[in-house]
């Protein structure tokens, strides 16, 4: 049974659930390389399509194994990968993508991201975006860790294509994002994908103030203090996120996430335990 709910990527009017799945660091020993498989193959029963991965992560082994979860089901799974910076030259790029292709096991990308801001100019490298996009290789492109000046760069570097979305950090405690960026997406129909929503290791520990009001929060909603961090974080139109799972039960928990709607009294809440900056601060990163 499917859980997730979907709504419309950006401008693309294609169906993404709000909740997804990211495999950075699911490369290991074999038996967790096992598990991370099997828990990407019970996100995908659960509707947990969106599939992001990179050249980067495991220096294309996070790629190879994502490419095990989505064996034979290809179709239903909206999936991302993504060029390290000191490739993203106009050839580079291309060559990248290609070699990510042939670790996914696939034909085309639904969404291929620059990972980062590079030293190579961005209209280079969204020159080979556009003819990835023309050639079939991919369907949209993107960047990823880009704050509304260089989000403006890459889209007016883009010719004949809108860029489809942006992949930042944002998590309760990384809320800056919601000054400019957010809107400035919003206004533009370019598709906001948070990464690490549980802080990476920084989610708030059970007696911290931040954590006994999550607790509050989850117990009226009959859910875990995850689920609510990931259905505050998915609020707003033009939001998903990609929560890491490296076992089958945080998958089924990250599904239930989405699904239920989050009270004014209770979104209250977590803005007075996390309050979003009251001035602009710069874009923060992993």
């Amino acid at each position: 049974m499917v859980f997730v709910t979907r709504r419309p990527f950006g401008f693309t009017g294609v169906e993404v659930p709000v909740i997804g799945q990211g495999t950075w660091m699911i490369e290991g020993a074999r038996d967790s390389e096992l598990l991370a498989i099997e828990a990407l193959g019970t996100g995908l029963d659960l509707g947990l399509t969106h599939v992001d991965t990179a050249e980067m992560y495991g220096s294309g082994r996070a790629e190879e194994l994502a490419a095990k979860a989505i064996a034979g089901r290809r179709g239903e799974v909206f999936l991302v990968s993504k060029v390290l910076p000191s490739n993203a030259s106009f050839d580079g790029t291309l060559r990248a993508c290609e070699r990510s292709l042939k670790r996914l096991g696939t034909d085309y990308l639904d969404l291929y991201l620059l990972h980062w801001e590079s030293r190579y100019p961005i209209a280079e490298t969204m020159r080979a975006m556009e003819k990835l996009i023309d050639d079939g290789r991919i369907r949209f492109a993107g960047v990823s860790n880009f704050d509304v000046d260089q989000v403006k760069a890459a889209e007016a570097a883009l010719r004949h294509h809108r860029l489809a979305a942006n992949q930042v950090l944002y998590h309760l405690g990384e809320r800056g994002i919601e000054r400019k960026l957010i809107p400035y997406c919003q206004q533009r129909e370019i598709a906001v994908v948070g990464y690490s929503p549980f802080g990476h290791g920084a989610f708030p520990r059970p007696n911290s103030p931040g954590g006994k009001a999550l607790l509050e929060v989850a117990q009226r909603n009959h859910r875990t203090v995850r689920q609510v961090a990931l259905n505050f974080l998915t609020r707003l139109p033009h939001l998903f996120t990609i929560p890491k799972a490296g076992d089958p039960d945080h998958t089924r928990e990250n599904a239930g996430g989405d699904g239920w709607t989050l009270s004014g009294e209770d979104v209250a809440a977590i803005d007075r335990a996390f309050p979003a900056p009251a001035h602009d601060t710069p874009l923060a990163m992993l």
